[in-house]
């Protein structure tokens, strides 16, 4: 089935020949479209390998895969957008847990989902990998036991397989 530009009603960059590529942290290039299967809860996940940052003190550059996974509400992010939001840390100097925080943050904003959760899998500098986990469920919701229930259980679930370096 194919969407009609109804359906597509606010994604610019879909398709966009002329994309423009920031370099600086810009979350408004993020994007987003109706989950058409609210009645349902299921898993969308991204992952990104190529994720890169810079050390807020050094100005080094840090390499890592991003994890995003989350249980949509109403809006959904649209990937290309994502693709360049990421994209837009390259320049962009902050620690590895805050790059997560920020992350979960602006996608939670923008989706409102039922559950979101960020992991970075840092490459290691200086002999020590840093690979902060963060996630959020709704309040009030079976949503919220389950982020409790993940953030006691992320290192033990079999996801802890490093295949980044």
């Amino acid at each position: 089935m194919t969407r009609t530009d109804n359906e597509l009603e606010g994604i610019s960059l879909l398709g966009n020949q002329n994309t423009k590529y920031q370099y600086e942290y810009t979350p408004e290039v993020l994007e987003v479209f109706d989950n058409k299967h609210t009645e349902n809860d299921y898993w969308v996940k991204f992952n990104c390998p190529e994720f890169t940052s810079l050390c807020p003190k050094t100005g080094q550059p840090d390499f890592a895969t991003i994890y995003i996974s989350y249980i949509p509400e109403v809006k959904m992010v649209e990937s290309k957008s994502l693709k360049l939001y990421l994209l837009s840390f390259r320049n962009h100097g902050d620690f590895h847990e805050d790059v997560v925080n920020i992350i979960m943050k602006d996608l939670s904003k923008i989706m409102e989902p039922r559950y979101i959760e960020v992991w970075g899998k840092f490459l290691p500098r200086g002999g020590i990998s840093i690979d902060p986990y963060c996630n959020y469920g709704k309040p009030g919701t079976r949503f919220q036991e389950l982020a409790w229930y993940r953030m006691q259980e992320h290192d033990l679930r079999g996801m802890e397989k490093v295949d980044n370096r």
